[in-house]
């Protein structure tokens, strides 16, 4: 990578394993730079803890799934998420209870902005639900060359996230190992998520809407407070594009050639979810370019 003169951003995309992210019909007419920078370091902490610095380009499930041969707890309910362990702090992957910033200690970054690396401590990368400084304020300006996870020896204690107890409960987990954590997770997310290998889809296309608590008293989105009971479309197909049947929040490509019949299917449900429940629904994988 050239050297700047003066601080700018750089004009190419930079994309990890592309998992998330989806290019317009038109195409980018750049350089798209792919992070490939691979490693895994183990630093001993202490008896209890463990320090793992992973490079930004390696498979992310790869990872979990090393720490978790080792016996290691942090992220083993993060198994089986697509992309590059560099993308997880970007829009703070999480799941079941788990997410990167109740790990990550420390990233290093290339600026793009000003030509040179930095570390980038946990506290300073803005995390929160889905979102972090990588996805809103310093969009595009930093590439994640590597990040440093801080994880602990032994296992999972309850009380669990409901959703995590609900998954080792149907898997009849008792035994709560990294091991059978991850074994429990991936069962859960192959059962309720379509392989992207076999059906075109980048996961969940919306995140999860955060509404005000009158909102949610006025709308009654719910019957209970933890129990939804909206209909949806599950599995209904407009044009070439679905829900998938699982999960609603999944949307997959029968047989659609462009991105703009996509955007013409989210569209429609963003603007009927609206109109029912006067929640708008925010797109999670990135529009490029």
């Amino acid at each position: 990578m050239t050297r700047t003169s003066s601080p700018k951003p750089y004009a190419g995309q930079v994309i990890g394993s592309g998992s998330n992210i989806i290019w317009r019909d038109e195409g980018f007419d750049g350089a798209v730079l792919v992070n490939k920078i691979l490693g895994y370091h183990v630093f001993e902490e202490d008896g209890q803890h463990v320090q793992i610095k992973v490079g930004g380009g390696e498979p992310w499930d790869a990872v979990v799934a090393r720490a978790v041969d080792a016996g290691l707890t942090g992220i083993e309910a993060l198994s089986l998420i697509p992309g590059s362990a560099g993308a997880t702090p970007v829009q703070n992957v999480g799941a079941y209870g788990q997410d990167i910033s109740q790990t990550l200690t420390t990233l290093e970054a290339y600026d793009t902005r000003y030509d040179c690396f930095a570390d980038i401590p946990g506290t300073h990368c803005g995390f929160g639900y889905r979102t972090s400084r990588f996805n809103t304020l310093d969009h595009g300006r930093f590439l994640v060359t590597s990040v440093t996870l801080r994880l602990r020896r032994g296992r999972l204690e309850p009380p669990f996230d409901p959703n995590l107890q609900a998954c080792l409960s149907n898997n009849a987990v008792t035994d709560y190992t990294p091991a059978m954590i991850r074994k429990a997770v991936i069962a859960t997310r192959k059962a309720k998520l379509p392989d992207p290998a076999v059906v075109a889809n980048c996961g969940s296309f919306f995140v999860n809407p955060a509404i005000s608590r009158e909102t949610f008293q006025y709308r009654r989105i719910f019957r209970e407070p933890d129990v939804p009971h909206r209909e949806t479309p599950e599995g209904k197909v407009i044009t070439s594009m679905a829900t998938w049947k699982n999960q609603p929040l999944v949307l997959v490509n029968e047989a659609s050639r462009s991105t703009a019949d996509l955007l013409v299917f989210k569209q429609r449900l963003v603007d009927a979810v609206r109109a029912r429940f006067g929640v708008t629904l925010e797109q999670e994988p990135a529009l490029l370019p």
